[in-house]
């Protein structure tokens, strides 16, 4: 026990940096919004090692969105390429922590512990240890979106559907289905950008 405090003492600490830089890419965003328009989203993503971006998402007064990348001094990505990845990464992480664990995990977790009050039957610890690893894996918002973080879902999420049993893999699909979407985002970011791309 006394060996996980500083596991989660570095987690608050990296919640609370992770919150602060948060708000200072809003404040930054925030210049880049149009009349009528609003900041409505923001989802940092490392798409490699201590590569940091931001994918700011902008709603204006008639329903439309337009997008725009910022990386850490909270300056406008006008680089294609880097834009392509921090909106693949940040979009697939999504679709992950939508999808695992049947894309709602605490109900998931309560039919368990009811499971176990009911029936108590063989096999229910381990159920309930790989759901409560995947609950470790998702991690508390806000997060980063990485290609590490994506791994330890699927990883978790792939346990958690091995010791439920049932046929293939239902993230596994999902995952392989998000190229279209994945596509699609990319597509919509990149013809709503708000400065102009190399």
């Amino acid at each position: 026990m006394a060996d996980r405090v500083p596991i989660r003492l570095e987690l608050i600490l990296g919640s609370v940096g992770l919150t602060r830089d948060l708000r200072r890419i809003a404040e930054a965003a925030v210049r880049y919004a149009g009349p009528g328009e609003e900041v409505v989203g923001i989802v940092p993503a490392e798409p490699s090692s201590g590569a940091r971006a931001y994918l700011c998402a902008y709603r204006s007064e008639t329903g439309e969105t337009s997008w725009l990348v910022l990386d850490e001094e909270g300056k406008p990505v006008e680089n294609r390429v880097r834009i392509r990845e921090v909106v693949s990464i940040a979009a697939l992480v999504e679709l992950a922590e939508e999808t695992a664990g049947g894309g709602d995990l605490e109900e998931l977790r309560s039919q368990l512990v009811a499971l176990r009050l009911t029936e108590n039957p063989a096999g229910i610890d381990e159920a309930e240890e790989a759901a409560l690893a995947l609950e470790e894996a998702l991690g508390a918002a806000p997060r980063v979106a990485t290609p590490e973080g994506l791994d330890a879902i699927g990883a978790a999420t792939l346990r958690l559907e091995r010791v439920l049993g049932g046929e293939g893999s239902p993230f596994a699909v999902a995952m392989k289905q998000a190229t279209a979407t994945v596509e699609e985002l990319t597509r919509d970011v990149e013809a709503a950008y708000k400065v102009p791309l190399d």
